[in-house]
């Protein structure tokens, strides 16, 4: 058995597979399976399960699935209102398309920026290449929401950004910048740009030099040896970076809550007052429900291509 089975963190968890017939390789993939099971697909099942029922002034404010009648009976009351509602209503509609139409703006707009940074610290000598990755993870020692409130300072009509472009002479007027779309995206690229610039920069700092010398002695200037070479082969990069803004930035609440306007429209938002402002816990799991399937289905689509090409 591996020495990690071994530790104590995962002694009894090891003792436990092994006395069920689990063990080696299949041990070290039941292990972060059985963690899937336990924090999300059960998860998954309790929203899925509050989503058929109906919103009822009670603890909990949901009724039951299923009743007995006074025969002994077993009756199913679940009902699909709740998703229906959500194909109705024009709000649940808009909320869903602007989180998309958020996250992609912000996923592009991470790329642009976290792709030469990326580039730029995989081409850099060995010791000064820790020191920009250390100053790309120096954000996440402060807290998430401290950062956000610190845009706030800069972003609004007396904030850093204004006063410095007045005292230039650049404007005359402040600039509208808070309670805007525009200071959401600034606030969704600075927060998650970190997970856009470590895995392209994974992929780079790979890149073989032996292709682009080839490229360079076959007469390929440096625009056609990025686009011809660095470019396809950190694909992989560019893929897992996307995902890792995109999921997070799609169901995002604080940022949107502090940056934006009543005009930002987020399903976060909208999840947020459906639980805790309305108490309709139903709608507010269909549209967890619903929103997970946005977030699942590009990844599973992506992952299919991925294997295609593997198997080409």
């Amino acid at each position: 058995m591996s020495a990690l089975t071994q530790s104590a963190p995962w002694r009894g968890t090891a003792r436990v597979m092994g006395a069920l017939g689990i063990r080696g390789r299949t041990l070290v993939i039941a292990i972060p399976m059985l963690w899937l099971l336990v924090f999300f697909l059960v998860p998954f099942l309790v929203l899925g399960r509050i989503s058929l029922a109906e919103a009822v002034i009670a603890r909990p404010p949901y009724t039951p699935l299923w009743e007995r009648g006074p025969d002994g009976t077993l009756h199913i009351i679940a009902t699909l209102d709740n998703y229906r509602l959500l194909l109705e209503d024009a709000l649940y509609r808009n909320a869903y398309l602007s989180s998309i139409r958020i996250a992609v703006i912000s996923t592009i707009f991470a790329l642009l920026i976290g792709y030469p940074i990326a580039y730029f610290i995989a081409r850099s000598p060995e010791p000064r290449r820790s020191i920009l990755l250390l100053m790309v993870i120096l954000p996440f020692w402060t807290s998430f929401l401290l950062r956000v409130y610190a845009w706030m300072g800069f972003l609004r009509r007396d904030g850093v950004i204004n006063n410095m472009l007045m005292s230039l002479g650049i404007i005359d007027q402040p600039l509208v910048m808070m309670q805007t779309d525009f200071a959401v995206y600034i606030g969704i690229v600075y927060t998650y740009l970190p997970f856009m610039i470590l895995p392209l920069y994974a992929n780079l700092v790979k890149l073989d030099d032996a292709l682009l010398e080839a490229a360079g002695d076959l007469g390929a200037s440096p625009t056609v040896t990025f686009f011809t070479i660095t470019l396809p082969l950190s694909l992989p990069g560019i893929v897992a970076g996307s995902m890792l803004v995109f999921i997070p930035a799609i169901g995002e609440y604080v940022i949107p809550a502090l940056l934006g306007g009543p005009d930002t429209l987020m399903i976060g938002r909208v999840l947020w007052d459906e639980f805790f402002s309305s108490r309709d816990w139903p709608v507010a799991s269909a549209v967890a429900i619903v929103m997970l399937f946005l977030v699942v289905a590009p990844i599973m689509w992506l992952q299919s291509v991925q294997n295609r090409r593997e198997l080409q």
